[in-house]
């Protein structure tokens, strides 16, 4: 290839808004002559490039969109800590076959036993997997919701919240809902049933979930469409940040 030849080569590239191509030609150029690539094998590695930079990028946005609070994986996860979670469970549900199902998650347990962790967790790999998710705790859907009602935004904003491929809310029963909240958050539970996969964290068990909705028959609805093919995980575990803070004090004294 000549000299004019790659930069019209480049030129093409840049126009058809293969920027990455463009970024690597040079130096992909020089490899497929140090080592007589075929053009087939020059072409395929150079489009690789480029697609899994895409790839890269997207994942990023997804990340970005998603607004996690703290970026927590299943990497730093201590799993020992945990000793009642089922590992080989939770390895399945990384795959996102519940997404693909829209089945539900909710984890059950006190302050402190890892449960917004595993949710940011899955959360991650469902970014991962190209998969449109969103992170809000139930007391900031709440507020936002009953701003929107009052800038008559109101339908706007649940169905964005209902085209999420997967919808994370942290903290359900930390902070009491009004009733105008509660209502609210239960239309998107509503716009959302066997539409899409919803993750819940809670330190109440379901029995206690009138305190927060206030009302019994909306919370019996409520249930009703969350529990549906549901994978419920408890997390009676002791708090692991305790744990860990009594160390910490124990070796402060010493």
């Amino acid at each position: 290839m000549t000299v004019t030849e790659q930069m019209v080569l480049a030129q093409n590239l840049k126009a058809l808004k293969l920027s990455t191509m463009v970024r690597n030609l040079d130096s992909h150029l020089r490899q497929a002559r140090e080592n007589s690539m075929d053009y087939d094998e020059f072409l395929l590695g150079l489009t690789e490039i480029e697609l899994q930079v895409r790839s890269d990028n997207r994942f990023k946005r997804r990340m970005r969109a998603a607004k996690f609070p703290l970026l927590k994986t299943f990497e730093i996860f201590d799993f020992d800590a945990t000793p009642d979670l089922d590992r080989r469970f939770i390895h399945e549900l990384t795959t996102g076959e519940y997404i693909r199902e829209y089945r539900n998650i909710i984890f059950l347990g006190k302050s402190g036993t890892g449960k917004t962790h595993l949710a940011t967790s899955l959360a991650v790999e469902a970014c991962k997997q190209g998969v449109r998710t969103r992170f809000v705790t139930c007391c900031g859907l709440a507020n936002e919701l009953i701003e929107a009602r009052h800038e008559r935004e109101l339908s706007r904003v649940i169905q964005r919240y209902a085209r999420y491929g997967l919808l994370v809310l942290d903290e359900l029963g930390y902070v009491p809902l009004s009733k105008e909240g509660a209502d609210l958050l239960f239309q998107v539970f509503a716009e959302r049933h066997e539409k899409g996969s919803v993750i819940v964290t809670t330190n109440l068990g379901f029995a206690d979930w009138t305190q927060i909705f206030g009302d019994a028959n909306l919370t019996a609805a409520l249930l009703d469409r969350l529990t549906h093919k549901a994978h419920i995980l408890n997390c009676n575990w002791e708090s692991y940040r305790l744990k860990d803070t009594l160390k910490q004090t124990k070796r402060s004294k010493k």
